[in-house]
């Protein structure tokens, strides 16, 4: 994936939220599940930096399969300051490469990978991040954003 792919998500109040529409330098991190300690975590470091990544000029976006309730509940209860929406299809995870299998204690399975991509102003992906660790990253995500 060399460029911005052209999938439609659903945003928390359930309208479509088309990636190709957003405003353009674009983080979208793909993360597994609401309101688990990792997820939560990096939700948390999105949003503590969130007026940074504003002030950038960068639109920050996180994605999971949960249901737009789900999120409505995830943002509410964390005082979230980032976008998140559903990939309920899992067409986003698809043209991203993010639905892998994992393996947890032996027992394989599909899954969401937690990977990040930084699409510059011209909708080029400029730099992707695999099998991210939580703590740092949203930090070095912005300095890529701030690189560009």
């Amino acid at each position: 994936m060399d460029t911005l792919p052209d999938v439609t998500l659903t945003a928390i109040d359930g309208q479509p939220l088309r990636l190709k529409d957003q405003p353009l330098p674009l983080v979208v991190y793909f993360y597994p599940k609401d309101d688990t300690a990792g997820c939560t975590r990096e939700a948390q470091d999105f949003s503590a930096m969130a007026g940074e990544f504003a002030s950038a000029g960068v639109v920050v976006i996180g994605v999971s399969k949960d249901p737009p309730a789900k999120h409505e509940k995830f943002v509410a209860k964390y005082d979230l300051a980032v976008t998140l929406a559903s990939d309920e299809d899992g067409s986003a995870c698809e043209a991203f490469g993010t639905w892998v299998e994992k393996s947890m204690y032996g027992r394989r399975y599909m899954g969401v990978e937690r990977a990040t991509f930084l699409f510059g102003r011209d909708g080029q992906l400029a730099r992707a991040w695999r099998r991210v660790k939580v703590p740092g990253h949203a930090a070095e995500v912005l300095a890529a954003a701030r690189a560009l």
